[in-house]
Formats: C-alpha cells, structure tokens, sequence
C-alpha cells in the first residue's frame, strides 16, 4: 500500500461517524458490528487522522418510528406478570440498547482524537459498542417472538439528553453515561430478570442473565478505568509512560483515589438530576470496580416508616 492509499484509508471515528448518521437501528447495529470486527482484527489501522477535522452530529440519526414521551409520561412497565408486561420491558430494554449504540461510538467519535485517548480507550469502547448492537438485535428478535416489535411502544430519550449536556467534556460524559447509568442499569437487572422466571418467561431471563447482564458490568469498568486514567492523566500531563498509567489504573493503584472520587462526586452533582437511588448491587458494581465510595455520598437513603 502506497502512501496516497494510506491516507484515504477510513480510520475508526470516520466510520463510527458512519454509524451514527445511520438512522435504521437494525442497519445501525449491523454497522457497527462490521466496524467493530475490523477494528479488532486489525483491518482498520488508524484511530483518527490528526489532520482531518470531523463534524461529530449533536444527535445521531434515528428513525421516527417509536413515539417519543417524556420520562415522567412513560406508561407503568409493571412486573412481568403478563404478556404485556413483558412485551413493554423488553421494548425498554431495547431502547435503551439502541441509545447505548450510538452514546459507545458517540465517546469514540467526539472524544478520541479530541482528548489524544490511547488506542486502547478506542478499542474498549468498540467493544462496547459491538455489544450494545448484539444486545438491541437479540431484545428487538425477543420482541418478535413475544407478538411485537421494536417501535410499537412509546419509550423516552433522557439517555440522549444526558449526553448533550456532556457533549463538552469527556470526564463528565465518562461519569454521568458511563459510570451512574451504567451502574443503574446493574442495579435493577437482578430484580427484572427474577420477574420474568416468576412470570414463566425463562427464554428471556435466561438471555439477560446470561448474556446482557455479565457484558453490563464489563460496560461500566470501562467508564470506571477511563475515568480514573483522565484524572491520573491530567497530574502527570507530560508523562510518557502512558501504558503504565493505565496498568496502574486496571489494577486500581492509581495515585491520589481520593482526590480522583472527590472529582467524580463534584461532576455528578452538577450534570446528574437528583440523588443516586439505592437499592445498589454492590456486588457488580465492585467487579466493575466501582465501590460504595464513588456512589453512597451521592445517594438518597430510603426513609423509615414505622407503623
């Protein structure tokens, strides 16, 4: 390959770019698996070129199809006990599956080349991207086997609208999207997929319990792992030993954790509507390495009612 060829070749955030300007979900998913696969096995060589400079869309193209409502208008999903019960958790999950497609090329495309990430941030959040496509794929199919499809309920976009007020800052972005929502999203995967084993539904417990939930908490030590290396990063700006820095960051020796935690609770109350809500499932949270430290100063304790 000659050097003109070289520097037509696509990099990553030129295709990421491709995948968020593709409005159709399924096409999107599809896309992006394609991209991920080439990434990964080394078919795509070049995270970005320095010396192209790339609109990244405030927001990514998506269809019409699915009726947007406020959150606090969303319809009681219920508890699985009934067909549609089910139907309308397994339409949520989709959707935010969708979201979770575009927010994964979103932090490749807005912020790789922007913040001079390593190439190993890229390929963790490909990773998290190929995932969220095959997770939206699997729950969008689930849908149809339960008599549905994706699009034929309302659902909300308060994912997105977090991202647009991050837009400006990949600390904050890393923080709100993909530690607190990620997280949450943890925290009440247990308790939905005992639902529908009590519902009778174990073809879809069984997929979330084996497939989305492990591949969830790997999503959130991503956020957590980048999140720690920023701050580590922003100490030692000169550093050369970037492949120490983030080692140290893996195994969770970053210097000065206290100081790092005390940044990520400032960034949370500034960009996060609310108090954290307990119950937390401590237990994913910490493999993800993410311990009640970061989150218990940020959450409402239930209250007490006597009688």
């Amino acid at each position: 390959m000659g050097p003109d060829e070289i520097e037509s070749e696509e990099s990553l955030v030129e295709l990421a770019l491709h995948v968020l300007n593709t409005a159709d979900p399924f096409q999107k998913s599809r896309l992006g698996d394609s991209v991920a696969t080439r990434w990964l096995n080394g078919a795509i060589t070049h995270p970005y070129h320095p010396d192209r400079h790339l609109l990244v869309p405030d927001r990514p193209a998506r269809l019409s199809n699915v009726k947007l409502v406020a959150p606090g208008l969303m319809p009681k999903l219920g508890k699985a006990g009934s067909l549609q019960s089910r139907i309308a958790i397994v339409h949520s999950l989709a959707h935010t599956e969708s979201w979770a497609i575009d927010l994964s090329w979103d932090i490749i495309a807005r912020f790789g080349k922007q913040e001079a990430m390593p190439r190993e941030f890229f390929t963790d959040f490909v990773k998290v991207a190929q995932d969220e496509g095959r997770h939206f794929t699997l729950l969008a199919a689930r849908l149809e086997d339960l008599g549905s499809y994706y699009g034929a309920l309302p659902a909300h976009d308060g994912l997105w609208d977090s991202a647009t007020a991050t837009s400006k800052d990949l600390l904050s972005r890393l923080a709100v999207e993909h530690c607190v929502h990620e997280a949450r999203g943890l925290d009440v995967l247990p308790t939905t997929i005992s639902r529908f084993r009590n519902g009778g539904d174990n073809t879809t417990a069984d997929l979330l319990e084996r497939v989305v939930y492990p591949e969830e908490i790997t999503h959130c030590a991503a956020g957590v792992k980048w999140f720690k290396y920023l701050c580590q990063r922003s100490r030692t700006p000169v550093s050369d030993k970037e492949e120490q820095e983030i080692c140290a960051v893996e195994s969770g020796t970053t210097a000065g954790d206290d100081e790092v935690i005390s940044k990520f609770h400032a960034i949370v109350r500034t960009y996060f509507r609310g108090p954290l809500k307990p119950p937390f499932n401590e237990e994913a949270r910490k493999t993800a390495g993410f311990g009640p430290e970061w989150y218990e100063p940020l959450a409402v304790k239930n209250p007490i009612h006597y009688g």
